[in-house]
């Protein structure tokens, strides 16, 4: 077992200085993880370039990402999902065998049974784990819950997130998670989910419409995520409602998407569907465009 220096009280500072990056400590020289993992906590964040501050333990190994209690904790990558429950400081953890040789740790998931720090609960499946132990898992599935375990107990709950390429040393996550694809929302497979995509036009056809998102809000989560820049492609059926916003306000019904001008603003509503990993991701025609509105 790998000594872990994780966040103990020293998220405290991070809070305290939060937006203002770190010194970092010497990086793996082994092969790197994806150009782009997917970001491992879903909701409203907050995390600096905390990798390499001092900790009592020595240097901290990880970025800490604070988050909401219980937030999805989901795969950066596809892999092997491995429980590790042993250990004080990190408290209820997992390993992410991700496919790339890359092990991602996932420390001081949840413990609690309510939304308050109570500490009755213990690591296991629906508790700390979103998934068994063993699973392989996709990238973007959910496999555990943020919380404080550990030496983090009594602290803003936070995922410590760490990235040990081929297995080896720590590496500094930031650039990563500052890379990374952002989950549109969290949801259970199968249940009703519809989103308010906000953005600016990339390419549009007949019945294709690729849009570079800043801001994506859910329901009925009501879950909104902002500074996303990132392209999703939607499918535009003949029901869609496409609507252009002239200069006075006014709302005028067009008769093609593939009238839309390249980096024209854009609102687009989704059509409710069922929820999946890939409409979770956004990925190319996992979305469908219910209306959209143009301007500017």
């Amino acid at each position: 077992m790998r000594s872990h220096r994780t966040t103990a009280r020293g998220v405290l500072f991070l809070a305290a200085t939060l937006g203002l990056a770190a010194g970092t400590a010497a990086a793996s020289t082994d092969a790197k993880p994806p150009a782009h993992i997917i970001f491992p906590v879903v909701g409203q964040v907050q995390y600096i370039d905390d990798f390499g501050q001092p900790r009592p333990g020595g240097p901290h190994q990880g970025n800490d990402i604070m988050a909401a209690r219980k937030s999805p904790a989901v795969a950066a990558e596809a892999g092997k999902v491995k429980y590790w429950t042993t250990s004080a400081s990190g408290g209820c953890m997992l390993y992410l065998h991700g496919a790339s040789g890359t092990t991602y740790y996932y420390i001081h998931l949840n413990n609690d049974r309510t939304m308050r720090n109570d500490n009755r609960g213990k690591c296991v499946l629906g508790g700390a784990y979103a998934v068994k132990d063993g699973a392989r898992v996709a990238a973007g599935q959910q496999i555990g819950y943020v919380g404080d375990s550990g030496d983090a107990n009594g602290v803003h709950p936070h995922l410590h997130f760490e990235v040990h390429p081929n297995g080896g040393k720590a590496t500094d996550p930031y650039p990563y998670l500052q890379a990374a694809q952002k989950l549109l929302f969290a949801a259970k497979p199968g249940t009703p989910f519809a989103l308010m995509l906000t953005g600016t036009v990339v390419s549009a056809s007949a019945n294709l419409l690729t849009v570079k998102v800043s801001t994506s809000h859910a329901f009925p989560s009501d879950l909104t995520l902002t500074k996303l820049n990132q392209t999703i492609t939607l499918g535009v059926p003949e029901t869609a409602l496409v609507q252009s916003v002239d200069p006075g306000g006014s709302l005028q019904t067009m008769t093609s998407i593939a009238l839309a001008q390249k980096d024209q603003k854009v609102v687009v509503w989704t059509q409710p569907a069922p929820a999946t990993l890939k409409a979770q991701r956004g990925d190319s025609g996992a979305l469908t465009a219910a209306l959209i509105q143009l301007s500017g």
